[in-house]
């Protein structure tokens, strides 16, 4: 069979996350049945599966983090009573007075625990703050000034977050095509949280992605749906267990009534669309079926603490009116027979074929393939493995030019795979991606990061992106011949300008910082 470098090209970069360096040979067997390397890691379901040594459930993690703040707490109480005990020693009798200032700093440091500097429990990867007293101007005689502190250690949270990048990179640096983890970054943007809202959203992330992304990606969408809805870390995200139905007798307890957040996002932006053919009543009434889903707290007294819940006494009572159809007051299968059914809309399926186009293909979706992928999605119930197979088999997946400019997490692993680089710390891919805007499962509202070009190909996006590029050429240029990397990894396929860019370059580190800038390397 006949080698199609260019072919193989769009089977790495549209699909995948680019070739991998080393000995891979990726080029070489994606030229020679493109389609066929594509869709050979969609034969192998259980490969999205993602275990790690270390990584824990959500009931884990949510008991880690509830244990960890009341240790934080325990240790204000502790510095506070410190304080006063200290005050009250060290106060003459005529007139109180303060403690001295390096006592202060130090009460400060007490209060850690492994926390005080991240008791908000963001993550650590910049420079630890200098919370020392800085030393009086210098005297001839004047003692040295004392030594920095030590960084503090990570809190779990911490490490639970850098623990969980660490092994969703490592899977997409060394994945043979990288398909199946596209799709899984596809998903778990579609239905995302953010890990910036606070700690048990922050620990769960890496959890959420594990336990209601990857085990549906090649499975159904209603599944998927569901697994996700009724996740903790979604929960919390979008404020449901806050929501009291106004009629339960929670509601009648404490005054409160519905938050509408997550029943709102399920229409708008996971399932239907916007246009998709419901109302503000729609939204209100999903919001009343749903009222009840919430987690089990730190008291563990609807269940283990961190784990899915039905509270019956939050969920309002009675028959609901949604998109036309009477659904009885069941609990809990009240609102999972809601669920399934949105997920079989007419315009459910339509949302979800367009936005899986555009990611793949372009920013405007061909009509024709939209249209395929839509019938696809209802034949079948919503098989996303038999989506994802219809989209590889088109023609128009193939022939639409490599437009689609790469998003930072994308060109971030792609370069690290290319360089054969399987990273040990995640250190300098999260802080990467907080500078290019892509913040690791820290999306700025619940819409996701953008798909489009015009978010990424900004002027001062490229410009940092070049930044990377030639802090990766100084660091690794000196040992490596671009012009054989470039001929490893496109061979033909690269254009003349990309060619004649790498070799003219004035030595070998703005080469690869070239070759990673190139179209070859950004575009997809």
């Amino acid at each position: 069979m006949a080698r199609d470098s260019q072919a193989a090209l769009v089977a790495l970069n549209r699909f995948g996350f680019g070739a991998r360096g080393g000995a891979s040979g990726d080029l070489i067997n994606a030229a020679s049945d493109p389609r066929g390397f594509v869709k050979a890691e969609l034969a192998r379901p259980n490969g999205v599966l993602l275990e790690a040594p270390g990584l824990q459930s959500t009931p884990q993690l949510g008991q880690a983090v509830f244990a960890y703040q009341d240790q934080v707490r325990q240790a204000r109480e502790a510095a506070k009573e410190t304080a006063k005990e200290t005050s009250k020693a060290a106060a003459p009798a005529e007139a109180p007075a303060q403690a001295p200032a390096d006592q202060k700093s130090a009460l400060r440091r007490n209060l850690s625990l492994n926390a005080a500097a991240e008791i908000t429990g963001q993550m650590a990867d910049a420079k630890p703050a200098e919370n020392a007293v800085k030393p009086e101007t210098m005297q001839p005689n004047a003692a040295p000034p004392a030594a920095k502190p030590a960084p503090q250690p990570l809190n779990v949270i911490q490490k639970t977050f850098r623990a969980e990048a660490l092994a969703r990179l490592q899977r997409a640096t060394l994945a043979e095509c990288g398909f199946t983890e596209r799709l899984v970054v596809f998903w778990s943007n579609h239905f995302c949280i953010s890990a910036s809202k606070g700690e048990l959203a922050r620990i769960w992330a890496g959890a959420f992605e594990r336990e209601a992304i990857r085990p549906h990606v090649l499975g159904r969408f209603a599944d998927m749906l569901k697994a996700v809805e009724q996740h903790p870390a979604m929960l919390f995200f979008l404020d449901n267990q806050q929501s009291l139905g106004p009629d339960s007798r929670a509601g009648q307890n404490r005054k409160r009534g519905l938050n509408e957040n997550l029943a709102r996002e399920i229409m708008e932006l996971h399932t239907l669309g916007v246009g998709g053919g419901y109302t503000q009543e729609d939204v209100t009434s999903l919001a009343r079926i749903i009222t009840g889903w919430t987690f089990a707290g730190r008291q563990g007294q609807l269940g283990p603490p961190g784990s899915f819940v039905f509270n019956a006494n939050a969920h309002q009572p009675g028959p609901q009116i949604l998109l036309g159809k009477t659904y009885e007051p069941t609990g809990l299968a009240q609102g999972e027979a809601a669920l399934a059914d949105i997920a079989r809309h007419p315009a459910t399926a339509n949302f979800i074929a367009t936005k899986f186009v555009r990611h793949f293909v372009a920013d405007d979706p061909p009509p024709a393939l939209v249209a395929r992928l839509r019938d696809v999605f209802v034949r079948t119930d919503g098989d996303l493995r038999a989506m994802a197979i219809a989209l590889v088999d088109s023609d128009e997946a193939w022939k639409a030019p490599l437009t689609k400019m790469r998003s930072p997490y994308e060109f971030l692993v792609a370069s690290g795979r290319l360089l054969a680089r399987v990273p040990e710390d995640p250190g300098r891919y999260l802080n990467g991606l907080n500078l290019l805007g892509q913040p690791l499962w820290s999306p700025a509202g619940p819409n996701g990061f953008p798909d489009t070009n015009a978010a990424w190909a900004a002027p001062e996006g490229m410009k940092l992106r070049l930044d990377i590029a030639a802090q990766i050429g100084s660091r690794l240029g000196s040992n490596i011949d671009p012009l054989d990397l470039l001929e490893f990894a496109v061979a033909d396929a690269a254009s003349i300008e990309t060619r004649r860019t790498v070799e003219r370059a004035e030595s070998r580190q703005q080469a690869l910082a070239l070759l990673l800038m190139s179209p070859e390397m950004q575009r997809r």
